[in-house]
């Protein structure tokens, strides 16, 4: 399920993606219906993860560190919530035996959880904010 984090997370990168200038996070916030405290903290961690870049002074705000068309839907979420998959043996960036694993190779679950992984990111990987905040409607069926 996606957080609040990440769906705050994701309406401020489109909202920076239609800005032709920096927006400051009361900006974005009123704009985008969040509170401004949790969309600090946000902020932060897209700062963190490379995704935007913050300056301060008069002129001073946030801006997408690269195109919108170059940041996918799952750069952002895993920025936020961390791997895509369902299970940590699925991850494909965070790999980890479950806790209870007995055998990673005869788990009868994880090849459904690798189909799901897969398919997620595919699709997430697939649509960038450009796309997103141009009201590009995205067919995947």
């Amino acid at each position: 399920m996606l957080t609040n984090k990440a769906r705050y997370a994701l309406h401020a990168m489109l909202f920076l993606a239609k800005c032709e200038e920096s927006a400051t996070a009361s900006e974005i916030a009123e704009a985008e219906g969040i509170p401004r405290k949790f969309l600090e903290q946000v902020l932060s961690a897209l700062k963190t993860g490379g995704l935007v870049v913050g300056r301060r002074g008069p002129r001073g705000g946030y801006t997408l560190s690269r195109p919108a068309a170059s940041i996918s839907f799952a750069a952002v979420l895993r920025c936020i919530d961390g791997p895509l998959a369902l299970a940590p043996c699925a991850s494909q960036y965070a790999y980890a035996p479950c806790p209870d694993c007995k055998s990673v190779e005869s788990c009868e679950i994880r090849p459904a959880l690798l189909a799901v992984r897969d398919t997620t990111t595919l699709l997430l990987e697939g649509i960038s904010l450009a796309e997103a905040a141009g009201g590009r409607k995205t067919s995947f069926l």
